[in-house]
């Protein structure tokens, strides 16, 4: 940091306008944060946390912190502020400590804004420090994370933190100050007790100071041996202490968090996802995926800025190694999980801690434009021009809180382009509202069966949470949205995330019986259901227990009564393709594929009753639609399968049973089926048990599934032996 940046620190406003700043935001993040709801993993976490805390206070006998099972993977996360929020609980016996979580994430959030004001002032200064934290407070979707992510803000503000230090600790080379030295080691300690990925603040460590070292060679080459010794220090007491917070790590400190950090690589939930249009497996999404999401939903300031600091970046040569430090640790994240393929979802949130460092180097680079200006009133007028980029997400923070977090700039074409082509409320903080209005506003009719109004809802733990203090009046029911007349509801919440894109872009959803939105930008996010008529319930439970002629006449009912009525038409669909009148099957599934073409169970019903009627290839067109759009879909398969055995096309149909087993759907008839096919191709019984196994083996192996892969090299084995 040059002199004239010293002088200018000591008396420049900008100071004041930073503090000022950086007080306010930190109050305002608090209280916004009071108005968002629980985000679709909190409360997974919180029955983590409550484990880690069993854990210690067992003295480890509880081990179910530290144990990873098939079903139970968050031993693999430190998650250190789920875990401080949870202890607070306790001690304090907290009643809406949801509200305690979201207080606690916001001042988080906070300090990354902090640090990122920090750093740009290192650099250039207290202008450009108030520059970097008006753009972080304008960032809708970091501000609206803040309210109740606790896993990726805080991994994004113990990165921004470890960077600042490591940047510090290097600036003060060769000098060492001890009060640098402890912060970086904890901020490391921070990185890590989030998530092992934190592990990647010590590969920054060790590749900054490397380039560090080469850049100030003259002035360092005597003290290599004693820096180099110190950084180790760091990182090991950084390294140590995160071990003695985080469980799993703990009982092996360092086999487990390296088994942790080769598979974080990809996560094991693959969900489906609006992205571009198109409803699409997160493990299967393009590569730009992340990229886009990304330049969709950032303001148009950041943008601006960023491109400013990359040039900028050529011609302050003098502070070319800062400038570099935020573009690597901005870019290398996102180069890693492009070309890693790595399973993500939910826009760009498992890659927000690469944002505050976009926003260092876009304040930077604004800074160093009005920097390079000599004239007064052209300085004043290139703010301005910088101020105005930033009404856009001010204005939609008026208009949309606390739905922050659901913003697409204008470069993407906004609210208007994103509905029904990109996830909107994807972490479910409507249900809140929704929740609030039924508390408010449902009545019971005749329709209602018992004494109290039941609610349906996907997700049900927040909305259990939302109920808690009013189950006298209250009841809640588990639903899905596609098979919503086959659960007892009288009113029902209904986030558009997982709603098919084609039924919200031709205006099916929200359907007629919504008595209440929450909307983003004139576009609902989630709706409120009121029930009109039972008649599909009732026809669900006659043909559940098997009464399928008593069950025709409810299901007729309620399509007279609601003609896409998707719930009495599929279920209608199955009885008729029960009694094989596949003319009404057809009929029905083309009624849905009407207003939801893409409709997997419909399209599959379609096929089955073309199949029935000898029309394979028709039928085999649709099985391959259905794999095309949802390559997952079991039946698809299987029914491929059998028209390829009617028409005696055994490579055709070994080639759909193997899909099965891509998509791990093998079970017993599959295996038959293929046993069956490999004899018919010649092989005895003993190599045709040989090729599945083989077949299988090579599957598991692609899947990463060392363990079963060596099940079936073993079983091969077994075979030879019994020769």
């Amino acid at each position: 940091m040059n002199q004239s940046i010293t002088i200018e620190n000591k008396k420049n406003i900008w100071k004041y306008i930073f503090y000022v700043l950086a007080g306010l935001s930190l109050i305002l993040m608090i209280v916004a944060s009071q108005d968002a709801g629980i985000s679709g993993d909190e409360f997974f976490h919180t029955e983590h946390a409550k484990n880690v805390f069993n854990f210690y206070s067992t003295g480890g006998q509880d081990s179910t912190a530290a144990v990873v099972t098939d079903n139970y993977n968050l031993p693999l996360y430190g998650q250190l502020i789920d875990n401080i929020a949870y202890g607070l609980t306790i001690i304090f016996n907290v009643d809406d400590y949801m509200a305690l979580r979201h207080a606690i994430n916001s001042i988080v959030g906070w300090l990354a804004i902090l640090f990122v004001g920090l750093f740009a002032k290192r650099v250039a200064g207290w202008r450009a420090g108030v520059f970097a934290i008006i753009i972080m407070i304008v960032s809708p979707r970091f501000i609206g994370h803040s309210f109740n992510n606790l896993k990726d803000v805080p991994f994004a503000a113990a990165s921004m933190m470890s960077i600042y230090y490591i940047v510090k600790f290097l600036d003060q080379l060769p000098k060492r100050k001890y009060s640098t030295m402890i912060m970086l080691a904890l901020s490391i300690t921070f990185a890590i007790d989030v998530r092992v990925g934190g592990l990647i603040v010590v590969a920054y460590f060790a590749f900054f100071a490397l380039v560090y070292y080469i850049w100030k060679y003259k002035t360092l080459k005597k003290e290599f041996s004693k820096v180099l010794l110190w950084s180790i220090g760091i990182v090991l007491v950084g390294y140590f202490l995160s071990v003695l917070f985080w469980p799993y790590a703990l009982v092996a400190p360092i086999d487990n968090p390296i088994s942790t950090l080769k598979g974080m690589t990809n996560f094991n939930v693959s969900l489906r996802q609006i992205f571009e249009g198109q409803a699409q497996w997160s493990d299967t999404l393009p590569w730009y995926y992340t990229p886009k999401f990304i330049l969709m939903t950032i303001p148009l300031v950041v943008i601006a800025g960023g491109i400013l600091g990359i040039i900028m970046m050529f011609r302050n040569k003098k502070d070319w190694f800062y400038y570099f430090v935020l573009i690597f640790t901005f870019i290398f994240p996102i180069f890693w999980i492009v070309i890693n393929k790595s399973n993500v979802y939910g826009g760009w949130r498992h890659a927000i801690f690469t944002y505050p460092p976009l926003v260092a180097l876009s304040a930077l680079g604004i800074n160093a434009l009005v920097e390079s200006i000599n004239n007064k009133y052209i300085k004043i007028v290139v703010i301005a021009a910088f101020g105005i980029l930033c009404i856009n997400p001010i204005a939609h923070y008026i208009r949309n809180h606390p739905y922050e977090y659901v913003y697409f700039n204008t470069l993407s074409g906004g609210m208007d382009k994103a509905y029904g082509n990109y996830e909107l409320d994807y972490y479910y903080h409507s249900l809140r509202e929704a929740s609030e209005w039924v508390k408010e506003n449902a009545k019971k009719d005749e329709l209602t069966k018992g004494d109290k109004i039941v609610v349906g809802c996907w997700h049900l733990k927040p909305i259990n949470y939302y109920f808690r203090h009013d189950t006298s009046k209250f009841q809640t029911s588990f639903i899905r949205y596609s098979e919503r007349g086959e659960s007892d509801w009288d009113y029902a919440i209904v986030c558009n995330t997982g709603i098919s894109p084609e039924q919200i872009q031709n205006g099916t959803f929200p359907p007629k019986n919504t008595v209440f939105k929450i909307k983003v930008d004139g576009k609902p996010i989630c709706i409120v259901l009121k029930r009109e008529d039972k008649s599909d319930l009732m026809g669900f439970e006659l043909k559940s227990k098997g009464k399928l002629d008593e069950a025709v006449p409810f299901f007729q009912t309620a399509i007279q009564k609601d003609p896409k009525n998707e719930t009495a038409l599929i279920n209608l669909s199955e009885i008729y393709l029960r009694k094989n009148i596949s003319d009404s099957v057809e009929f029905l599934t083309n009624q849905i594929l009407k207003f939801n073409p893409k409709s997997e169970n419909a399209n599959y019903f379609k096929a089955y009753a073309l199949f029935a009627q000898n029309k394979d290839n028709e039928a085999l067109t649709i099985c391959e639609k259905i794999i095309k759009d949802n390559y997952k879909y079991q039946g698809s398969y299987s029914l491929a399968a059998n028209i390829k055995l009617k028409q005696n096309d055994l490579y055709a149909a070994e080639g759909y049973l193997n899909g099965l087993i891509d998509i791990d759907r093998f079970d017993q008839q599959i295996m038959q089926q293929l046993l069956s096919i490999y004899q018919a191709y010649g092989l005895d019984e003993r190599n045709s048990y040989v090729k599945l196994y083989s077949t299988l083996a090579e599957h598991y192996k692609k899947a990463g599934n060392k363990k079963a892969a060596q099940e079936y090299e073993d079983a091969i084995q077994q075979i030879y032996n019994n020769k």
